[in-house]
């Protein structure tokens, strides 16, 4: 077998291994060999962009996560509850088993006044006192999205809010999973995997290796344009957008095999160059997305 058909074979098994552990997990539930977990999904300074994206997850989807694999205690987006009968839900898992998934950077000007989730009791519940009190306690932290990973767009300049990420609040170790959404895959993958064996292999910068190992120019399909030195010119070109400003050199994610939309399509095979949105200190370290200096 030469090179290319290794290749094709080892991204092939690397697309089903989520769907693999999803379903593995949800057997294990059924013959009571592991327990369902208690799933709290924060959204705070952000654009809820990251639990839009699980919501369009396929093979598998949302529906096998809440209805098999945990129990969804908590999402201000999903949940029927309002007011404090939904902080009631959240809190009634101040002492209990829980995994926390949080997307959203955290407001911390003006003791995290900027960023108000909800009332509890009377009293204002703020993104940051969230945070602090359900991040300490919970089995596992996995950051949804580069803005709860690294700051991301909620920190970018100037940063009025003073936004960073939930690592920065948290004196323990966070599982992260950058990307601006990030891939529903990735969530899946990695929560399927904690249920399963434990933390998954980290990266130093604590992303798991299954997703964020390969750079994305090392996996790209136009990377033998680059090799030739065939560059477009303008968007909407076929060739490589290496002088366009693509931060796939840089950028390691998996978006090439995975794609976006149930693997319909992502941004280079749309003609459009990689801003490197998966990448820490993205926009700021990765703009201007587009050069059109390309002499």
């Amino acid at each position: 077998m030469n090179q290319t058909s290794n290749s094709c074979s080892n991204f092939s098994t690397r697309l089903e291994t989520v769907s693999v552990l999803v379903h593995r997990a949800i057997d294990a539930i059924q013959q009571k060999t592991i327990k369902k977990r208690n799933l709290i999904w924060l959204e705070l300074t952000g654009c809820s962009g990251n639990i839009i994206s699980l919501l369009d997850g396929a093979n598998p989807d949302f529906k096998s996560i809440a209805c098999q694999l945990v129990n969804f205690i908590y999402d201000n987006s999903l949940m029927a509850s309002e007011g404090e009968a939904a902080l009631e839900k959240l809190f009634s898992m101040a002492d209990g088993d829980y995994i926390l998934a949080v997307e959203g950077a955290v407001s911390t000007k003006d003791n995290g006044m900027y960023n108000i989730i909800g009332r509890w009791k009377g009293q204002p519940v703020t993104a940051y006192e969230a945070v602090k009190k359900f991040g300490e306690q919970a089995g596992h932290v996995i950051t949804v999205g580069t803005c709860a990973s690294d700051g991301g767009i909620s920190a970018a300049r100037p940063n009025p809010a003073e936004c960073v990420g939930i690592q920065n609040l948290l004196n323990r170790r966070v599982i992260k999973l950058p990307g601006c959404p990030c891939h529903p895959d990735w969530f899946m993958g990695t929560l399927a995997y904690l249920m399963l064996f434990n933390e998954p292999e980290l990266d130093a910068r604590q992303r798991p290796l299954m997703f964020y190992s390969t750079l994305i120019h090392d996996i790209c399909p136009r990377r033998p344009y680059f090799n030739q030195g065939i560059f477009a010119s303008k968007p909407g070109e076929k060739t490589c957008m290496f002088k366009l400003g693509c931060r796939g050199p840089v950028t390691r994610v998996d978006c090439p095999i995975r794609k976006w939309n149930d693997r319909v399509n992502w941004p280079i095979g749309d003609d459009s160059p990689c801003i490197g949105c998966a990448m820490f200190g993205f926009p700021d370290k990765m703009e201007p997305f587009i050069s059109y200096d390309t002499t």
